[in-house]
């Protein structure tokens, strides 16, 4: 095996280890020693490939979004701008589930963020989580703009608007309601992504 197969195979298995971490827990704080522990490394190996905690877990978070979020519908221009928008956006509220499996994970959220004191660990966890799905729907809008399906202008608040309309959503899959959440669900995808696309700058 050459040194630069081997160097992968370490940082794959690192990354594996982490992204089995943050599925447990998602507010874990991948320490390098716990991480090294879980992939069978050395912390020293772990900070060859992961000089900062920062960088493993953007990393980290950069495998779970593309494990579960794919950018193909966004580069489909067969489908209309606006349904593409809304399926990439929907794709990122499947992993929270319905009912039982939302009020699950919304309660692994609220034990690692909430509850316990604001450290700088839980902080940068919290962060980097939404800094990764900020950076995916901007690079979804990025491409909208690019092909002239919308108009140029504040991509970064256009996606925060967006991301904030997702965590809504996501609570309220976790709350009783009265009618069919999915109905629901899609109307107020719509209507966001139609604020969007019709926002001039």
């Amino acid at each position: 095996m050459t040194r630069e197969k081997a160097g992968t195979d370490t940082r794959g298995r690192i990354l594996a280890a982490a992204v089995e971490m943050i599925g447990e827990d998602p507010g874990a704080s991948l320490s390098v020693r716990a991480v090294a522990a879980r992939a069978g490394v050395s912390t020293g190996s772990l900070r060859h490939f992961f000089p900062t905690q920062r960088e493993l877990r953007d990393a980290v978070l950069a495998c779970v979004y593309d494990g579960v979020v794919s950018d193909d519908w966004s580069q489909d221009p067969s489908v209309p701008a606006r349904d593409r928008l809304v399926a990439c956006l929907r794709q990122v509220l499947a992993p929270a589930g319905v009912g039982a499996q939302a009020r699950e994970a919304w309660g692994k959220i609220y034990e690692a963020f909430i509850v316990p004191e604001q450290t700088e660990d839980v902080r940068a966890a919290y962060l980097a989580m939404d800094r990764e799905g900020q950076r995916r729907v901007e690079s979804w809008l990025a491409g909208l703009t690019r092909e002239g399906a919308l108009a140029p202008g504040d991509n970064t608040r256009r996606a925060r608007f967006l991301m904030t309309v997702l965590n809504g959503l996501a609570t309220e899959r976790a709350l009783p309601a009265e009618e069919s959440i999915l109905r629901s669900e899609t109307e107020t995808l719509y209507m966001a992504v139609d604020c969007v696309l019709a926002d001039r700058g």
